[in-house]
This record gives C-alpha cells, structure tokens and sequence, in this order.
C-alpha cells in the first residue's frame, strides 16, 4: 500500500506540472498549390518537400504554438478555402503560396504584414532580341511580341496595363509550363515573373536569360479570415521577431533570395511602404462600370470557344464514322487496333491528351500552334465516342437490310453508305448531339495549351473583379446556356424530321 501510494503522488505531480500532457499543439492548416514548384514548395532530389514558404510555415506554425500542415489546393483558388468554416472538410487556416498584397483580395480577407519583398522581373531567351522592357513594344515587320504570365497575378495585371493590345499576352496556372515554352518549346517570346520564380528559374534553366531590370515592387503577405484577428495578431509577431532576429534572412539566403529589398523590409521592421515608394496601383480598369469591359471580353472568349467546338465536332465525326465501320465491317487486322485506339483514347483524360499533343509532338519535329493542337486534341478524344455512338447504330439496323440492298445488285460499300448509314445515323442523333453540347464545356481544357476560350477568361474576370463572383458565374453559365440550348432545339428538330410512326408514314 505505501509503494502504492507513493506511486499515485508521483503521477499526481507530473500531472500537474504538465497540465498538457498528452495534448498536442493544435494545427496551422495553410494554403499551398505545389505544382507552382521553386522556390516556394518544391519537392527535392529525394522526393522531399522544401521551399522557402515549407520552411517559412514551419518557423510560423512553431512560433505561435501550432504544428503546420500543408492543405493542396488551386493556386488562383486557395482564398475561397478560407470562406469555408474554419471546422469544415477541407478548411485552412492561412493562405501562404507567393500571394501578393492586392486592393482586391484585402477587401475580402484579412492579410499579415509583408514576409517578402519582391519586384517583376523580364525573362526571355537569347536570339529574340528582347534585350529590355521596351523591347517588348511593336516594330515594323515584326508581329506582336508574344509573352506568357500567371493568371491572377499583378504581373498580368501590370502587362495588361502597360501593353494593352501591342503584345499577345497569354495566360496559364502553371509557371514550370510558361517557363518551358519560352526556353525549350520557344513559343512564347518572353515571360513575366516575380523575382524569386525568376531567380530559381534562372539557376535551373540555362536557357532562359533575364531582360531589363526588375520593376513594380510589391509584397507577399498572408491571407486569413477577417474574423482570425488573433492568429494574425501572432502571425504578425512572428514575421517582425524573424525579420529582426535574422531568421528570415537565413531561409531567404538559403534560396538565394536575400536582396537590398528584404534588408529594406528588415529595417521597417513593419512592413509599411517607405514615403518615397507608391503602393501597388489600383486597377483602375475597374473604375466606374466595369461590365461593358467584362462582357465584351467574355464575348470575344466565347467566341472563341465557340471556335473550337464548331471545328473539332466535324472532324471527331467523320473520325468516328471510319472507326465505326473499320470496327463493324473490317477483318480483324482492321479491327483490333481500331479496338485499341477507341479504348486508349477513352481510357486517358483528355487533357493528358492534349499535354501530348502540345507539348510531347515538338520533341519530334511536330510543332502546332495551340488552336490547331485545341482542334485535333478535342477531334481525336471525341472521335473514340462518336465511334461508339455510330457502332451502335450500325449494329442496330436489321441484318436483312443489308442483305435486300445485295440482293438488289448493290456493291457492299454502296449498301453500307445508301442503306446501312442512312439509317444508323437516325438512330444516333440523341447521343451526338449530347457529345457536342458536352465539347462545348470540355474545350475549358484547352487553356492549359494558351488557348484563352470562355472558362479561362473568367477565372481571369475573376481574380481581378472578385466583387462580382456571383454575377460573373451566372453570366458565364449564361453564355453556355446560349450556345448548347440552340443545339438541344436542332436535336429535336432532326429527331421529328426523320422519325418514322407506327404507320409508316415520315
């Protein structure tokens, strides 16, 4: 009993000189896109996680208490996380991926003090003769200067506004992909990024050349809800103790992105632009009604998009009516492979598909501009479809009608084309028409190629009017709408006009 006692007072103790014993740190869920890549959260030779917002995290996370835990997410999309419930599936806490201090997003949410300073930086390639900024405007016999950027980011808005129409900017969410089209695939002249993309880009791209100075300065902060007033509170104190006491600077330093800036930031010891430095411009192209500006680029977009469908669909037609009757009528030499192709291309996601044709065909000597690649990427995914729709409807007409047309003195192939055809197409009208309505939204993944059709533009409307998400979404789903119900109508059209009635009679 004595051991026993004493045994219960020594645990009683340690109790209660550990009240939180047992409990651990809560969790600082924060908002990254990795795909992004260098120097913000990039995986290392040895498959490992690193950047230097991974090591920013984990100094923040540590500092406040909180164990960090990275959540992956859409890069243009990560602020919506934090309109989520902070208890909901798939909530974050923070935002921290290379945001930058915007008019926009701080009407919304909530943002910390600066953690980087950070400029735009001009990269391009040699043999382009794009040696500065200027470079970039229009000359005589020379079409228009192609340069690719982020979507959402100040350096589209900052080209936009500068440039306008004198150079063909082009958008895409992944800055490894804008990177290799200006070095390695060399269809876009130039690119704009922030100069910590650039710097690491520029270690490990040798082709890739930095043009002009760096310009616009601006700030990385983080994103929080604007109820979170404490944790940014912490967040805040955290970033003004590791820009004093040389943390940062040494994960900075480590990434190679220490520069005059951050030692500017280091000495404000605030974050607070100096007297002498503007704030980023507002977007004044957003002044007064932005919607005759906004629905003319979502006209020019669907347009485009309307582009794509009108030209792929006949194409994916025909395909698939010569894979349906190589698959039907041919000998099995014919039929096999044709079996392969329709499986292969309906087995693989269309935009793999599209990456391949894009991005792989270069390699041995074809090279498409991005419409063309848009066009026959949707024509070879939708022929595999239209294949089997037609299969169907071969397979459907009576046997003796192909029989009658032979006894009647017919070749086999003017039986298959006057007969067999005729009536298989009928029968097909529902499901090919539901596969173009269907082409019209699939062609969204063409923006992966630097094709700008209707679902890029909005996300584009987007980042830079997010006062009107609502009214954009419901005008873009409106556009849609216009462009497939006029089809479902033809559909009808068609289907009473070749329906046959019991009697007999057309």
């Amino acid at each position: 009993m004595p051991a026993a006692r004493r045994f219960l007072a020594v645990a009683a103790l340690l109790l209660a000189a550990s009240p939180a014993l047992g409990q651990e740190k809560p969790l600082l869920r924060w908002g990254t896109d990795p795909i992004g890549g260098g120097p913000y959260v990039y995986e290392d030779g040895a498959g490992k996680e690193t950047g230097f917002e991974w090591d920013l995290a984990a100094y923040l996370a540590d500092k406040i208490g909180r164990r960090p835990e990275m959540r992956k997410g859409d890069w243009s999309k990560l602020p919506q996380l934090l309109d989520r419930p902070a208890d909901a599936a798939g909530a974050i806490d923070i935002v921290l991926n290379g945001y930058e201090k915007t008019d926009e997003l701080e009407k919304q949410y909530a943002s910390t003090i600066p953690y980087y300073a950070y400029r735009l930086q001009l990269l391009t390639r040699e043999n382009t003769g794009i040696a500065g900024w200027n470079d970039l405007l229009p000359a005589a016999g020379r079409p228009p200067r192609t340069v690719g950027v982020l979507e959402g980011t100040v350096a589209f808005s900052y080209m936009q506004k500068k440039y306008g129409d004198r150079i063909a900017l082009s958008t895409n969410p992944d800055v490894a992909t804008v990177m290799g089209e200006v070095a390695d695939k060399e269809r876009l002249d130039a690119t704009v990024q922030d100069n910590p993309a650039a710097t690491y880009y520029l270690g490990t791209t040798p082709k890739l050349r930095a043009a002009g100075p760096p310009v616009q300065p601006g700030f990385y902060v983080i994103y929080l809800r604007k109820t979170d007033t404490d944790l940014r509170d912490k967040l805040n104190a955290a970033i003004r103790d590791g820009l004093k006491d040389g943390t940062l600077q040494r994960v900075y330093r480590k990434y190679g992105l220490w520069s005059p800036d951050q030692e500017w930031l280091c000495y404000t010891q605030t974050g607070e632009w100096p007297a002498d430095v503007d704030a980023l411009p507002a977007d004044d192209s957003t002044a007064g009604n932005p919607w005759p500006r906004m629905l003319s680029q979502l006209a020019g977009a669907a347009g485009m998009t309307v582009l794509l469908s009108v030209t792929s669909f006949p194409l994916a037609m025909l395909l698939g009516m010569l894979v349906a009757l190589g698959r039907v009528y041919g000998p099995w030499l014919v039929r096999t492979p044709l079996g392969v192709y329709v499986e292969v291309l309906r087995g693989t996601p269309l935009l793999l598909q599209l990456y391949f044709i894009f991005y792989l065909l270069p390699s041995v000597g074809i090279a498409l501009d991005p419409l063309a690649a848009g066009i026959l990427g949707l024509a070879v995914n939708y022929s595999a479809y239209e294949a089997e729709n037609y299969r169907a409807g071969l397979l459907a007409v009576p046997r003796g009608q192909m029989e009658a047309a032979l006894s009647l003195g017919m070749t086999p192939l003017t039986a298959v084309r006057r007969v067999v055809v005729p009536q298989a197409v009928r029968v097909v009208i529902p499901p090919v028409t539901n596969d173009f309505i269907a082409l019209f939204k699939d062609t969204s993944v063409c923006s992966v190629i630097l094709i700008t059709e209707l679902t890029r533009k909005y996300n584009e409307l987007y980042n830079f009017n997010r006062g009107y998400i609502v009214e954009l979404a419901f005008v873009t789903a409106g556009l849609y709408l216009l462009m497939s119900y006029p089809l479902a109508l033809l559909a009808g059209a068609l289907e009473r006009r070749v329906a046959v009635t019991r009697g007999g009679r057309p």
